[in-house]
């Protein structure tokens, strides 16, 4: 499995934007069938809207790293964990996972995506359903 990870990333092929400032790799002609498309890459227009729109809802963009970060507080441990569960099943539906922090009743959720080195529509959508399963504990 390594093997077909390091491949995918050495591809020179990133399934979205890379934000400047990042080097990519070694350019090769050859690309692995699963990174072909581009379906997940998210334009900077696109970017600048969507995180402006994330920010009203308290997430905050992480210095020094294209990623975006948020904070949620529950009344209980059970609560927290019960969103965590909820999060979790759906990150498994998307494969794509969040870096997340739990202490008691806080869990702090960073997302980025980091196949592209950055933020993508795959984080985008995971806010979106993070903030949708917040509001309905």
């Amino acid at each position: 499995m390594f093997g077909l990870m390091f491949y995918a990333r050495m591809s020179g092929s990133w399934p979205c934007r890379r934000p400047s400032g990042l080097r990519s790799p070694p350019h090769r002609t050859e690309r692995s069938p699963s990174m072909s498309s581009h379906s997940h890459w998210l334009p900077p227009a696109d970017r600048e809207l969507q995180v402006m729109e994330l920010k009203t809802s308290g997430w905050l963009e992480v210095e020094e790293r294209d990623a975006i970060f948020k904070e949620l507080h529950f009344e209980t441990f059970n609560q927290a964990f019960g969103f965590m569960s909820r999060v979790a099943l759906q990150a498994e539906k998307m494969n794509h996972h969040p870096e997340w922090f739990n202490v008691y009743n806080k869990v702090q959720i960073t997302l980025t995506t980091h196949d592209c080195g950055g933020l993508s529509k795959r984080d985008i959508r995971m806010a979106k359903f993070i903030d949708k399963i917040a509001a309905s504990m």
